[in-house]
């Protein structure tokens, strides 16, 4: 009998039985059935794996523009802010690693490291979720807002962190040794404060489960867009749409402000819907200037063959 697990916290027990090796991690096949929107490639346990290429461009994207393409689909809960952060202006896009940290329990964390060491997991509990990441992830770790004592990592594993993902963190709770961090090129931290504690009394629930962050509900497998004004966590099936949407967006808006700042047309003219003539010269200046402009060439002679702008 197959018992999905919807939620570590409420469905504990039955995520155990669903896993043949680490209890806190849901199966293959429900890992499929949650994210079952994703139709390309996945990793191993099933989270999905939305292409490199998709995440290079996504950097440009604002969080604005990914956020209106969410709410279009009806995703209302899939933004937060207020957070700090190591490096104000590095955003960090990638695919969500997620973990799930719950207050300690003495019995069931025994039991927990027993079987973990047991299946070839090594050290504290912390330190498993860096061992799954791969190249490309965003580790994302819901530690229900713990300050004092709830320092998931420090600088050593922010190094093995960047080493085995070349990415960031995000986490709902906090990191120590922010000068040591801050020395790791490459490496930064969404986080809710810093602390010099070390991580106490907590415990891991849950690896590559859905979560909640603040107010988001993030699934494995979401591309994490997390820039100064907070982080959006874009379902998979949806992350190519927020890059092309954001894209054109980009363009006109380009394009737009050039034109007003050479007094070429009104305000009106340009937050209104575009006459034959802007849209005809839009289509030029893309032509003339399809070489220098942030978004590939490739997408913009796309844009220019699609005309839905």
């Amino acid at each position: 009998m197959q018992i999905r697990c919807f939620s570590v916290v409420t469905a504990f027990a039955a995520c155990m039985i669903a896993a043949p090796a680490f209890s806190q991690m849901i199966s293959q096949d429900e890992m499929i059935f949650l994210t079952q929107e994703w139709e390309g490639e996945r990793y191993p346990d099933g989270r999905p794996m939305v292409p490199d290429d998709v995440l290079e461009r996504l950097e440009i994207v604002s969080i604005e523009e990914a956020w209106q393409v969410l709410r279009n689909h009806g995703y209302h809960s899939q933004f937060e802010g207020g957070w700090k952060m190591i490096h104000d202006d590095e955003p960090i896009v990638g695919r969500a690693l997620t973990a799930q940290y719950m207050p300690n329990r003495p019995e069931l964390q025994e039991r927990m490291l027993e079987r973990g060491h047991a299946t070839g997991h090594v050290g504290p509990m912390n330190s498993w979720p860096i061992d799954a990441l791969e190249q490309g992830d965003v580790y994302v770790a819901d530690g229900y807002g713990k300050i004092a004592d709830g320092t998931l990592i420090g600088d050593n594993l922010g190094n093995a962190i960047y080493t085995n993902s070349g990415n960031g963190v995000v986490f709902d709770g906090s990191l120590r040794d922010l000068e040591g961090l801050e020395d790791l090129e490459g490496f930064n931290a969404f986080v809710r404060d810093w602390h010099p504690s070390y991580i106490q009394e907590m415990m891991l629930g849950g690896l590559n489960v859905p979560i909640r962050i603040g107010e988001t509900h993030v699934l494995p497998g979401d591309v994490v867009l997390a820039k100064r004004e907070g982080v959006i966590f874009i379902p998979p099936h949806l992350a190519a749409e927020v890059v092309e949407t954001a894209e054109i967006v980009m363009l006109r808006d380009q394009f737009g402000h050039l034109r007003l700042r050479e007094g070429t047309y009104t305000p009106g003219q340009i937050d209104a819907r575009w006459s034959d003539e802007i849209q005809e010269d839009f289509s030029g200046w893309l032509e003339a200037n399809i070489d220098d402009l942030p978004v590939p060439a490739s997408r913009i002679q796309e844009i220019l063959s699609e005309r839905t702008w």
